[in-house]
């Protein structure tokens, strides 16, 4: 793809899922969640976001196995779409965020996006390394099961038995497609120092440090709030 290509892919992505945030807020929305309407809307976008690239980045991998072989070099128009849609995406959101939230409650994620849109910049700029942003994308499929964990909960649904079956999905995939994928990432680039320059080695480095990092602490956020602190909440009911 030539570089007018990208940015008219990234450009019109981030426009897209800013008409899907406006096509969100013309639906009924849960009276619970009312009170935080932007964030009912921002989630909901970023659910969506997650269903499309999480299934489209399977389908790069089966469509053209051999970029699983060298996730260097060998890409297809497909994948190298994929990673500019997901700029888009995280370029609309990043505003999203800093219009309508206070800073001290998206730094995190703020910082995450800047991280994510560096890498993703250079892969599909360079056309090099695409394959290897494909396999970060994976980690959408749990984002999937994260964001709807987010919406059932501002919906009041969080004793729900489809809740339940959420956190352990949630819990399953995080394991798989966020610890275990960022884990042989890191493998990867180790493995392949010689064949990566020193600026994307840096680059990789450091953002996949500060992903596994943000990983360990929302993982354990996750398992204390849906899963430690509900056992210690059952014990003490059936203790009175």
């Amino acid at each position: 793809m030539e570089l007018t290509s990208v940015i008219l892919t990234t450009g019109g992505s981030a426009c897209f899922f800013k008409l899907v945030n406006c096509g969100i807020s013309k639906l009924s929305m849960p009276e619970s969640a009312c009170r935080n309407a932007w964030k009912w809307r921002n989630i909901s976008t970023s659910f969506f976001h997650s269903l499309i690239t999480g299934i489209w980045a399977v389908l790069c991998f089966y469509l053209h196995p051999r970029m699983a072989e060298d996730l260097i070099g060998t890409y297809s128009v497909f994948s190298h779409a994929l990673v500019s849609v997901s700029i888009g995406y995280f370029i609309y959101d990043f505003f999203d965020m800093v219009l309508n939230q206070k800073l001290s409650q998206s730094w995190e994620l703020l910082f995450h996006h800047c991280v994510v849109i560096t890498c993703f910049g250079i892969s599909v700029l360079s056309c090099r390394y695409v394959g290897f942003a494909v396999v970060a994308l994976l980690v959408e499929i749990n984002s999937v099961f994260l964001h709807l964990r987010q919406v059932l909960r501002m919906a009041n649904l969080f004793k729900t038995t489809a809740y339940r079956v959420n956190s352990m999905l949630n819990l399953a995939t995080y394991m798989v497609f966020r610890i275990a994928t960022l884990a042989w990432m890191t493998r990867w680039l180790v493995l392949n120092r010689d064949n990566v320059p020193l600026v994307s080695y840096t680059v990789g480095s450091v953002g996949l440090a500060i992903m596994t990092a943000m990983n360990i602490v929302l993982f354990y956020r996750l398992t204390h709030s849906d899963f430690l602190k509900g056992s210690r909440d059952a014990k003490k009911e059936k203790e009175t």
